[in-house]
């Protein structure tokens, strides 16, 4: 039996004003209701497709920066190597002057290659890395469907261009290894015994070959730069559109959010009014369930079955390997003794009910309906976010609306997310729980339209 605490909704009222000959007002209002719930629907869409696109986009400016990251690592390695050609040029121009001083100037040009070496291995190691995340900004521009299109571009070129800065990196490697086979053979010479002057004459010769060897790395390097400030501009093109679409992408949201709101006052005026519509039967259901619980949760209390700090216990335990996150409070296990039995006989108001369940002020629903109360299975998310929504907080836009709501009751068009992609178009019907007087919660019955 209901509760008497649901008295806040009531019907028609049995007299009428008169009517004019035609479409009568109650069945204007009955049309107009219709009209704007079918509105609250699409702007539900709107605003879901809406987010959904603001993730993917999300997710593309967080690798357009991680690329920008990757490309101020390059960047910095071929300052490295600028630097390190101009000290080698600078060690070798020495040599060639001071041939009493070559063991050491000898010393500081293989350092310095060494270097060289270095800073283009590590640009070697970048470049595959950039080209990994362009990948991954390429992927997630196909799952932004067209609002990714030109992200997509962006990212084939960003790929090229990392191939062209690896193909460099490699060529420098290639021409130091040569470098250092010739400045070995150039120790020996000067190592060895001989003719003095044939053995000058080939050490100029050596410097010649050197300064050809650090040319050509310079040349290379000079080519990776040029790509880089390509590569970086495209990047830095990129970024300013991910956040332009964004900007473009909130400011859609909102208005699609105001429109809903709209849509939703509407139809809660209308119900207000006291013309039966079709959300009428709902809301009742709602307030009377809400009652139920209310005055179950209170005998509980009176009978010392729990104690008041554990029924509005807000420190939520995580349940250890969870996934969707659950966690634990002190009303769990008297939620469920109490709350099945009322949710459960809810879902048989009508076939267009989905769900039915009472939640604290934070949205937390330490008991689902028993459909939905499957225990997790490991590693497999999609079939838990689906089938285990039990002991989980739905703090979302409309979760914490109806779980914090103290009017008689609310009434929200949503989009609901049902694991692996799919979703559903709902309303829902909620109203609050109080206990001796203090506000517990809601209830919140979810029905298609």
């Amino acid at each position: 039996m209901f509760s008497k605490r649901s008295s806040a909704f009531t019907g028609p009222s049995s007299h009428s004003p008169a009517e004019p000959a035609g479409v009568s007002p109650l069945e204007t209002i009955k049309t107009l209701s219709r009209t704007v719930s079918t509105v609250g629907r699409d702007a539900a869409e709107v605003r879901g497709v809406i987010e959904d696109t603001k993730k993917h986009v999300q997710a593309q400016g967080e690798t357009m920066s991680a690329l920008a990251g990757e490309l101020g690592q390059v960047q910095r390695s071929q300052a490295a190597i600028t630097q390190c050609t101009q000290q080698t040029r600078a060690a070798v121009e020495r040599s060639r002057q001071a041939l009493t001083r070559l063991d050491s100037e000898v010393g500081g040009i293989v350092q310095n290659l060494k270097q060289v070496e270095d800073a283009a291995s590590q640009i070697t190691k970048i470049a595959l890395q950039t080209r990994l995340v362009a990948f991954n900004a390429s992927v997630e521009a196909k799952r932004a469907g067209e609002a990714g299109r030109g992200f997509g571009v962006v990212a084939d070129a960003v790929k090229d261009l990392a191939a062209q800065v690896e193909s460099s990196a490699k060529a420098i490697m290639s021409t130091v290894t040569t470098l250092d086979t010739r400045i070995e053979a150039f120790s020996r010479e000067l190592r060895s015994e001989g003719n003095a002057g044939q053995q000058r004459g080939g050490i100029h010769a050596s410097f010649a070959e050197m300064e050809g060897d650090v040319a050509a790395i310079d040349q290379s390097a000079q080519a990776s730069q040029s790509t880089m400030q390509a590569l970086a501009a495209r990047v830095e093109s990129a970024g300013l559109a991910v956040r332009r679409v964004m900007s473009d992408l909130d400011v859609a949201f909102a208005c699609s959010d105001r429109f809903l709101s709209v849509s939703e006052t509407l139809i809660e005026q209308i119900a207000h009014s006291g013309v039966e519509v079709e959300d009428s039967a709902y809301i009742r259901a709602a307030q009377e369930a809400a009652g139920e619980i209310a005055s179950l949760l209170e005998l509980a209390l009176s009978e010392g079955r729990i104690r008041s700090e554990q029924l509005f216990d807000t420190n939520y335990r995580p349940i250890a390997g969870s996934n969707p996150a659950q966690v634990l409070t002190g009303f769990v296990d008297l939620a469920d003794q109490l709350f099945p039995a009322v949710q459960e006989r809810m879902l048989q108001l009508s076939d267009k009910v989905v769900f039915c369940i009472a939640v604290d002020r934070n949205g937390y629903v330490a008991t689902h309906n028993r459909a939905y109360c499957q225990p997790q299975r490991a590693g497999d998310v999609v079939w838990n976010t689906a089938n285990s929504r039990y002991r989980r907080v739905f703090n979302d836009r409309t979760g914490l609306a109806s779980a914090r709501n103290e009017k008689p009751f609310l009434l929200q068009t949503y989009r609901r997310d049902m694991g692996g992609g799919k979703f559903v178009i709902m309303k829902e019907a909620s109203a609050p729980i109080t206990v001796n007087g203090r506000h517990w919660g809601g209830l919140r019955l979810a029905f298609k339209f």
